[in-house]
C-alpha cells in the first residue's frame, strides 16, 4: 500500500534524512521517500504488518509532525490530485511566512535597543543612567531583559533542537539552539558574578565582568537565522507555486479505446498496455509508445 503524508517540522536536509531513516526501520515498510520542498513523505508498506497511525507515530517520536491529507482518506480508487500536496505545502509555507514575520519584526525591535546598550559606551556614546560605576548593572540587566523577548518569539529553535539532541540526531536548529543558549547561559552567570562583586564592594570587577555580557550575541544569533529562514521560505514558496502551475499543464483526463469504444478516463484509471488516443492538438497524458500516426508535440512544458 502506498500513501503520503504531509510532514511538518522539517528545516533543513538532515531533518528529511532523519524522517526517511526513521521510517524505512518501520516493519512492514518496503520504501519511504521524503521530499522536503513539498514537506511530504510518500511511503509503501504492508498495511497487514503497520498502520498509519503507527507511521505518525514514529515521526513524532523522531520530533516531527506527521498527518495524511484529506485528499488521502477519500476512496481508495480516487488519488489525489498531483499538485495537491503542493498546493498544501504552499498554504502551510504562507502561514509559516507571516509567523517568522512577526518573530522578525519583534526580534528586530527588541535588537536594536539591545545593541546600543550593549554597545554604545564602547564607541563613547553617553546613555543616562547606563554609563560609568553607577550604571554598570542597570546596564546588564537592560540587557537582559531585552534579550528575553526575541528568545521568547523564536522558541521554537529551543524545543526542536533540544528535542533532535534527545533524540540524537542533531539538526541546524540544535545548532542554533546551542550557540544562542551557550551566549545566554553564560551571560546569566556573568551577571550574578557581577552582582557578588558589587555586593563585596568591588566595582572594578563588575566593571569587567559588564564588558563580557553576551546577551546581545544570543539575541542576533536567533535573529538573523530567522531572516534567512524567511528568505529561504519566501523562495520555497516560489518554486512550489511554480511547480504547482507546471502541474497544471498536465492532462487530467486520457482517451481510451476499450473493447472498440473511446472512453475519456481520468488519468489514475489507465492502466499499463491500454491505447491511448491523442488527437492533433492535444497534450500527451501518459508515458507510451507511438503505434500509429504521425503529428507534432509542443516540447514547452519540458
Amino acid at each position: 500500500m502506498q500513501q503520503t503524508y504531509r510532514v511538518t517540522g522539517m528545516t533543513c536536509a538532515a531533518c528529511s534524512a532523519r524522517v526517511e531513516k526513521v521510517t524505512s526501520r518501520l516493519p512492514g515498510v518496503n520504501q519511504s521517500q521524503v521530499n522536503l520542498l513539498a514537506g511530504t513523505m510518500k511511503i509503501d508498506y504492508d498495511e497487514s504488518a503497520l498502520t498509519p497511525e503507527q507511521i505518525v507515530q514514529a515521526v513524532e517520536d523522531a520530533g516531527y509532525g506527521a498527518y495524511l491529507p484529506e485528499a488521502a482518506s477519500a476512496e481508495k480508487t480516487s488519488a489525489p490530485a498531483a499538485g495537491s500536496n503542493i498546493t498544501a505545502a504552499n498554504q502551510e509555507r504562507s502561514q509559516t511566512l507571516a509567523e517568522m514575520k512577526f518573530r522578525i519584526i519583534v526580534s528586530v525591535c527588541f535588537l536594536i535597543p539591545l545593541m546600543v546598550v550593549a554597545m554604545g559606551p564602547m564607541v563613547g556614546l553617553n546613555l543616562p543612567g547606563l554609563s560609568g560605576d553607577h550604571g554598570v548593572m542597570t546596564r546588564a540587566v537592560t540587557q537582559l531583559l531585552l534579550t528575553l523577548p526575541p528568545m521568547l518569539v523564536n522558541r521554537v529553535y529551543y524545543t526542536r533542537g533540544i528535542k533532535a539532541l534527545l533524540h540524537r540526531a542533531p539538526n541546524m536548529d540544535s545548532l542554533i539552539a546551542v550557540g544562542s543558549g551557550a551566549a545566554f547561559l553564560y551571560s546569566l552567570v556573568t551577571l550574578y558574578r557581577m552582582a557578588w562583586a558589587l555586593g563585596g564592594g568591588d566595582g572594578i570587577i563588575a566593571m569587567e565582568l559588564g564588558d563580557n555580557l553576551y546577551f546581545d550575541s544570543a539575541a542576533m544569533i536567533l535573529t538573523l537565522v530567522t531572516l534567512g529562514k524567511f528568505f529561504e521560505t519566501r523562495s520555497k514558496g516560489k518554486t512550489g507555486q511554480a511547480l504547482e502551475k507546471l502541474m497544471d499543464l498536465a492532462p487530467k483526463t486520457a482517451t481510451v479505446e476499450r473493447n472498440g469504444q473511446e472512453l475519456e478516463l481520468p488519468l489514475e484509471q489507465v492502466a499499463a498496455g491500454d491505447l491511448v488516443i491523442v488527437r492533433p492538438g492535444d497534450r500527451i497524458p501518459v508515458d507510451g509508445v507511438v503505434e500509429e500516426g504521425t503529428s507534432s508535440v509542443d516540447n514547452s512544458a519540458l
